[in-house]
C-alpha cells in the first residue's frame, strides 16, 4: 500500500488475524470420561464439537412401569455390550411417550459404573458422525451413541450418513460404538400408498417394489428392533401411581389410591388426548404440586 511500510502492512495483517480468531469458538478441552457420563455432539462455529453434559443417574430401570419385555430386551443388548461382547445397534420405535427415550437415560443410570457413556446425536448433525468415530475408537469406555425422535425424508442427507455408520465402510466402525435410536416410524422414512403401486407378483409371491425396499433398508440395518404401544387405561394408571408414589415421596406427602384420584387422572388424560407414561408424569407432578400448595 502507498505510504505503508512493510512493517506496518505486517502489523495490520496480525490485527486482523487477532481479531478473526476472536470470533471463532473456543477450542474445547477433551471431555473427561471419568467424570462425565454423557455429551452432545453438535455444531459450534465450522465443526462439530463434543460438549460434556450434566446428568441425573437418578432414573432407574424399575421407575419404568410396564415395560417389562422392552427392558429385558434392550437390557440384555447393553449388558453384552458394555462386557465387550457382540451387540446390536437398536431401534428404538413405536407410539410417542411410551418411555423409548426414557429407557435409554434408565440403562446409563445402570451401565454408567461399568463404562457405558451416551452421546447424543441430532439428526442434522449425523453428517458429521465421519469425524466423531476416530474421536472414540480405543478408549477404554463403552459408547452408545443416541439419536432420538429420529425422522427422515426421502432426501436427508443424514439418511446416507446413518447407513454408513450401521453398515461400517472397508473400515470396520469402532467395536466399542453401537447406536441407540428412536423413532414414531418403524421404517424411519414416511410411507405413502403410492409405494405400493410398483410392487409386483412373481411365482405366486408379492414382491415390494424399489420405494418400499428402500424405506425398509435402513431400519433392517439395525439389528434389534424393540416395539413400544399405545397404554391401555390399566398401564396408564399403573403408571400414575408409581410416579405418584415416587414425587409424594421425596417432598414426604401422604397420599392414597382412591376412586377421584383415579377419576382425575384419567380426566387428565382425556384432556390431553392420549394415555401414556409422558401424560401419567405431567399429571403426578401436577397433582403433587397442588396437594404441596394446599389446593
Amino acid at each position: 500500500m502507498s505510504g505503508m511500510s512493510s512493517e506496518q502492512f505486517m502489523q495490520r495483517v496480525a490485527d486482523f488475524i487477532d481479531r478473526f480468531e476472536r470470533t471463532l469458538p473456543a477450542t474445547p478441552s477433551a471431555v473427561d470420561w471419568n467424570s462425565t457420563f454423557a455429551a452432545r455432539w453438535s455444531m459450534e462455529g465450522q465443526r462439530c464439537q463434543l460438549r460434556p453434559l450434566q446428568v441425573s443417574l437418578s432414573l432407574r430401570l424399575d421407575d419404568l412401569v410396564g415395560v417389562d419385555r422392552q427392558k429385558q430386551l434392550l437390557q440384555s443388548n447393553t449388558g453384552q455390550f458394555v462386557r465387550g461382547l457382540p451387540a446390536n445397534n437398536a431401534l428404538l420405535w413405536g407410539a410417542r411417550g411410551t418411555g423409548k427415550s426414557s429407557l435409554v437415560r434408565a440403562l446409563l443410570s445402570e451401565y454408567a459404573q461399568a463404562g457405558m457413556r451416551l452421546i447424543e446425536v441430532d439428526k442434522a448433525d449425523l453428517v458429521h458422525l465421519s469425524a466423531l468415530l476416530p474421536l472414540l475408537a480405543g478408549q477404554p469406555w463403552r459408547f452408545v451413541l443416541f439419536c432420538d425422535d429420529l425422522a427422515f425424508e426421502a432426501d436427508d442427507s443424514g439418511y446416507k450418513a446413518l447407513k454408513t455408520v450401521l453398515d461400517g465402510t472397508v473400515e470396520a466402525s469402532p467395536e466399542n460404538i453401537l447406536l441407540y435410536a428412536t423413532s414414531n416410524r418403524r421404517h424411519l422414512l414416511p410411507e405413502h400408498n403410492s409405494d405400493n403401486l410398483s410392487a409386483r407378483q412373481v411365482d405366486g409371491e408379492i414382491h415390494p417394489g424399489e420405494a418400499i425396499e428402500e424405506k425398509i433398508a435402513l431400519s433392517d440395518r439395525f439389528g434389534l428392533w424393540v416395539s413400544f404401544y399405545p397404554f391401555s387405561q390399566e398401564h396408564y394408571l399403573a403408571v400414575v401411581q408409581k410416579w405418584l408414589g415416587q414425587l409424594a415421596g421425596e417432598y414426604g406427602l401422604q397420599w392414597q389410591w382412591d376412586e377421584q384420584l383415579q377419576l382425575e387422572a384419567l380426566r387428565w388424560a382425556t384432556g390431553r388426548g392420549n394415555r401414556n407414561g409422558r401424560c401419567a408424569y405431567q399429571f403426578a407432578r401436577s397433582w403433587v404440586g397442588r396437594q404441596l400448595l394446599g389446593n
